[in-house]
């Protein structure tokens, strides 16, 4: 259980600040600077919880070590429950924090529902940063190379604000369904376009399980 309440913790973290970055946007203005932040959190609650439960955060990351043999598929369905409650009540959290910003978004998501969803790009925009954000987990927190290293956290932190960076325009930058789901619950991503997100992640993330394994033969589970 302290494992499950890790990911929890980690993972509502990491939605509160994203969905304060984004709320925060339309209440004062705008923020550039959102993905150091998001990428700032993740970094610290992978080092705060990393020795307890791997740090996963994420269910693409969590089926990623699970088939890299690093994660049981009991916990694994124990982390990936926790991860989405996590980010279903820090997405609550932030729409209570910044209520007026979420009833403005509402209202604005409900008039540009019928506009086109770039969905070819935000799929492969979900899918390329998800694997990248995978295929560094896997390689910096399982790997022989890199055991007992003091960087981890900053490597994935890193890997996600560069992701955020670059296609958060074109896909909202979640490399994650957790925050899917709570980004959805916020307004920030629609419910009829949440398919791309779980989708593209979970195939990102099974495809940098095939790469390592692939590339790391040396690592066998």
């Amino acid at each position: 259980m302290n494992k499950y309440l890790t990911e929890f913790l980690g993972t509502f973290f990491l939605v509160l600040t994203i969905g304060c970055n984004a709320l925060g946007c339309n209440a004062l203005g705008g923020n550039a600077l959102a993905p150091i932040a998001i990428g700032g959190v993740l970094m610290v609650m992978i080092f705060a919880g990393g020795h307890i439960s791997g740090a996963h955060f994420n269910p693409a990351v969590t089926l990623a070590v699970t088939c890299r043999g690093k994660c049981t598929q009991e916990d694994a369905c124990g982390y990936i429950i926790f991860q989405v409650l996590g980010a279903a009540l820090a997405a609550f959290a932030a729409k209570y924090l910044y209520a007026a910003a979420a009833m403005k978004l509402v209202d604005a998501a409900a008039k540009t529902a019928a506009a086109p969803f770039p969905t070819g790009p935000a799929f492969l925009a979900e899918l390329l940063f998800t694997f990248a954000l995978a295929w560094v987990v896997l390689n910096v927190a399982t790997s022989k190379g890199t055991a007992n290293n003091s960087f981890y956290g900053l490597a994935i932190g890193g890997t996600v604000m560069a992701g955020a960076f670059s296609v958060g325009s074109i896909s909202g930058g979640a490399f994650n369904p957790a925050v899917a789901i709570g980004a959805a619950i916020m307004g920030l991503i629609q419910w009829g376009n949440i398919w791309v997100h779980l989708f593209a992640d979970f195939i990102g993330g099974m495809l940098a399980c095939c790469a390592f394994k692939t590339l790391s033969k040396e690592d066998a589970a």
